[in-house]
């Protein structure tokens, strides 16, 4: 996958991606498409992919690798395989020992927790575990946020994605449920570096230094796993308090798919599960010497990072901004957001219509404001500026107003995008000069790691920033407009114009 994770014995690169091939070739149901490679695409900061191409061991230099070479080789066809990995391959709960050895099932865990306990089982059997040459081509260091410094993450001030981090809550679950089986079975989890166990400060800092690894390897690299159809009709539907569909199913690691680099732009193949294997398939032409790409959907440049650690321009078109619900009402001059406290907030929170924030994606010149101030976001702007009499109405009434977007929702929406605006510590243009300086001189006194992660902090946030100026413009003329034609603008529902077709609509079970 495309990253910018770090790969350990840099020297052994191609020898371990030839081991790692020779290992799974040589398992039973593995098959693998002869006009595909592993190729070696450090010079692009992407460690490993797979394509129709093959980059040289040799270097051009200190530091520097040879361009690649393209084979002469056929065109993939779309809907050709291109490669298939047998179920049992799949470094998951279901296939490690660790479930045999255990007193207590480890999917009882959760998919996360499970998979990140038998991941460190694997990993600390060594030459023992049946996945070794799978964990040599995975990375152990990474930029993903959960690794950067507080000065680094500084960098990302105003960004509403250092909040979706999670480093604290995920050591407070790791410690809670992975650390007690982990240091009562020390014959299957054996300390390392020195260590003699895994308790006191060094022992739970190793700890949670591998269960962070692994978190990351699954976040970046593990699939959900679809249950086979006969395990789907025998399913007893006790999933405990977890209601999303794809956080229910459990999770693996599926050696050489996760090879693949994602490309919003290019992607060209597509993971396939059915009863007994993974196929990965071509879902359009592939001609020779072409990458082959997976892709993660349309997620912003933010969540990119958060997840994978890198940032591409060609998922800036999925970039958004989130306007927390606390700047919505410092904007309408509430002292807090807490719905205790303050009536218009009670009111929605009761009718199940209240949100901790609301996104903003990016948008073109020429948006309607329609499409951007979304009918929850105008209901809550509604709602904040009611009369205290008209307020008591409808909470008598137990419903909601109209949404609506005149000049005082306008006025308190303006102010909050400003306020937003006044969070990051930079501006457009200073944002710009910034990554300019980076691109041409680099960054005296920062460590390499240090200036790659600022200039993808800089990159977030001026998407971010992008976004709110646009909106701004927007908003504004919007406003102008509707002042000139001598009344306000108001969103209605299809359904109707009167209140209690609105609140219907609104209304959640």
């Amino acid at each position: 996958m495309s990253s910018t994770a770090h790969f350990p014995d840099p020297d052994h690169f191609q020898h371990q991606s030839d081991e790692f091939l020779h290992w799974l070739t040589g398992k039973p149901g593995v098959q693998i498409n002869p006009k595909i490679r592993i190729a070696d695409l450090r010079s692009q900061a992407a460690g490993r992919g797979v394509g129709t191409f093959l980059f040289p061991t040799k270097t051009a230099g200190p530091g520097r690798f040879a361009p690649p070479v393209s084979l002469a080789q056929a065109d993939i066809a779309e809907g050709e395989e291109l490669f298939t990995i047998p179920r049992h391959l799949i470094l998951s709960t279901r296939n490690s020992q660790l479930k045999d050895r255990l007193f207590q099932n480890p999917e009882e865990l959760g998919p996360w927790l499970s998979l990140m306990l038998v991941m460190i089982y694997e990993f600390l059997l060594g030459e023992q575990s049946a996945w070794a040459p799978y964990f040599k081509v995975l990375p152990r260091k990474f930029d993903t946020l959960m690794f950067w410094t507080a000065s680094e993450l500084q960098e990302l001030q105003g960004s509403s994605i250092v909040e979706k981090i999670g480093k604290e809550g995920a050591e407070k679950s790791i410690l809670q449920t992975i650390a007690p089986i982990v240091r009562a079975n020390p014959n299957l989890f054996p300390p390392i570096e020195g260590l003699a166990s895994y308790d006191g400060d060094a022992g739970t800092q190793m700890l949670l230094n591998l269960a962070h690894v692994m978190g990351s390897l699954i976040m970046a690299y593990a699939f959900d796993i679809e249950k086979p159809e006969d395990e789907e009709e025998n399913d007893d539907g006790e999933d405990g308090y977890l209601t999303d569909e794809e956080e229910m199913l459990p999770k693996g690691m599926v050696p050489l798919a996760d090879l693949l680099n994602a490309n919003a732009d290019q992607n060209n193949a597509r993971l396939f599960q059915d009863e007994n294997t993974f196929v990965m398939k071509a879902i359009k032409p592939i001609s020779p010497g072409a990458e082959i790409f997976n892709d993660y959907g349309e997620i912003p440049r933010a969540d990119l990072l958060r997840r994978y650690g890198y940032i591409t321009d060609n998922y800036a078109p999925y970039d958004v901004v989130e306007l927390p619900l606390e700047i919505i009402c410092e904007a309408a001059g509430l002292a807090n957001a807490d719905a205790e406290e303050q009536p218009p907030l009670e009111l929605l929170e009761y009718l199940e219509l209240l949100d901790d924030g609301y996104i903003i994606p990016r948008i073109s010149p020429h948006s309607l404001i329609d499409n951007i101030v979304t009918d929850e976001l105008s209901l809550l702007l509604r709602t904040l500026t009611l009369p205290v009499e008209q307020l008591e109405q409808y909470r008598s009434k137990q419903k909601a107003p109209k949404p609506a977007f005149g000049p005082t929702e306008g006025a308190i929406f303006m102010k909050a995008i400003q306020l937003k605006q006044a969070q990051y510590g930079t501006t457009i243009a200073q944002d710009e000069q910034l990554l300019a300086q980076l691109a041409h001189s680099g960054a005296p006194g920062l460590s390499e790691e240090t200036a790659r992660r600022c200039r993808m902090a800089i990159q977030v946030r001026l998407g971010e920033k992008e976004i709110l100026q646009n909106l701004a413009t927007l908003v504004h003329n919007h406003l102008a407009s509707s002042s000139q034609n001598g009344g306000s603008a108001q969103k209605r529902a299809a359904n109707g114009d009167n209140d209690e077709s609105r609140a219907s609509k609104f209304q959640r079970s």
